[in-house]
């Protein structure tokens, strides 16, 4: 059975550092692209970043470029999402997902996704 654990949200002030994990179980990673999607209290639901399968290809929206960053380790099974410089608007529930291919190609669309964790709280507040 495939599934995705996230973990590392927590409460964090403006300005402030989270890495939020994406833990698989039940597959392999390597042979999926995973991509973070959040959503905020009263908010359509916003793709945030893809890796592809490879890991040679790495997207993200406009709204965390620069401040954002995604890796995988496939040894252990796991893609981090490092958040640099939180603002408040980052403050969402933030979901990985797993498409299976893609080894290139990583656009940050929900579909396609077809395995969804259960979510991790970010809140950047002071």
């Amino acid at each position: 059975q495939l599934q995705l654990v996230e973990s590392g949200g927590g409460l964090v002030q403006p300005g402030g550092s989270l890495r939020l994990s994406c833990a698989a179980s039940g597959f392999t990673l390597d042979y999926y692209a995973i991509g973070w999607f959040r959503r905020a209290p009263g908010k359509e639901r916003e793709g945030v970043s893809c890796i592809s399968s490879s890991g040679g290809t790495t997207n993200y929206a406009d709204s965390v470029k620069g401040r954002f960053t995604l890796s995988r380790d496939n040894a252990k099974n796991t893609v981090y999402l490092q958040m640099n410089s939180l603002k408040s608007e980052d403050t969402a529930v933030y979901y990985c997902a797993a498409a299976r291919g893609r080894r290139w190609y990583c656009p940050i669309q929900a579909s396609g996704f077809d395995s969804w964790g259960q979510g991790t709280q970010v809140t950047v507040s002071s």
